[in-house]
């Protein structure tokens, strides 16, 4: 008898718990019901307002707008959404490349005015500006017609310097410099016997031979005075 009696209990304090329990989620549930009611209640007219001020505005755009267009154009908006998120995440996509591409942009700057700095030490710029003085100086002193003829003789021109830097040439001109550098301004001129004594040396008679064809390479050619 007083096992039953005191299991009756047990389940009557559970019953009581699970009212409890009950009555709690309740309570909460209406107090949420009532705040969204509330809710809607202060929202509802400020939508209202909102929709007649957005039709307002519209309709100043266009007096022929109507309601119907706004749904029209939210319903292709939520139709599009897909696309619409597409484009933003290209944007964003975009806008990284752009981020990626100004730090590249001011390592790229950097770099160059590190370049330049170099370049500046180095004197290349120095040599520049003394260069374009050189080209300055050319075309004040050459005219038009000095230039046409410099063209008109440029392969001319060229083909001599090449022959001029023939190693062959080159040894011929760096021992004729040696040769008259080996005598002293204030050297003692030769005698006559001296000078004769010379020409039986064949490495004079050797230079006579090619002087002689220089001097009737000159001849060759008929001389015209520069035009000033």
């Amino acid at each position: 008898m007083d096992n039953d009696l005191a299991l009756l209990h047990e389940k009557i304090d559970l019953l009581t718990t699970q009212m409890a329990l009950l009555t709690e989620q309740t309570a909460i549930q209406q107090r949420r019901q009532q705040e969204f009611d509330e809710l809607k209640q202060d929202m509802l007219p400020i939508a209202n307002q909102l929709i007649k001020l957005t039709i307002d505005e519209l309709a100043e755009i266009d007096p022929e707008f109507e309601l119907s267009d706004l749904l029209y154009m939210l319903k292709r908006m939520l139709r599009n959404m897909p696309l619409i998120l597409s484009m933003f995440d290209r944007f964003e996509a975009l806008m990284g490349v752009t981020d990626e591409v100004e730090l590249l942009g001011k390592q790229v700057f950097s770099n160059m005015v590190e370049n330049l700095d170099k370049m500046e030490r180095d004197g290349y710029f120095a040599f520049a500006r003394e260069g374009w003085g050189i080209f300055e100086k050319i075309v004040t002193e050459f005219s038009e017609e000095d230039v046409k003829a410099l063209g008109d003789n440029v392969v001319t021109i060229l083909s001599t310097v090449r022959n001029m830097t023939q190693p062959e040439i080159m040894a011929i001109a760096n021992n004729a410099i040696g040769a008259i550098q080996e005598i002293p301004p204030d050297a003692k001129p030769p005698s006559t016997l001296t000078l004769l004594r010379e020409f039986s040396n064949p490495k004079t008679r050797r230079g006579m031979a090619r002087l002689i064809n220089l001097l009737k390479a000159l001849d060759d050619q008929p001389f015209s005075a520069p035009k000033n």
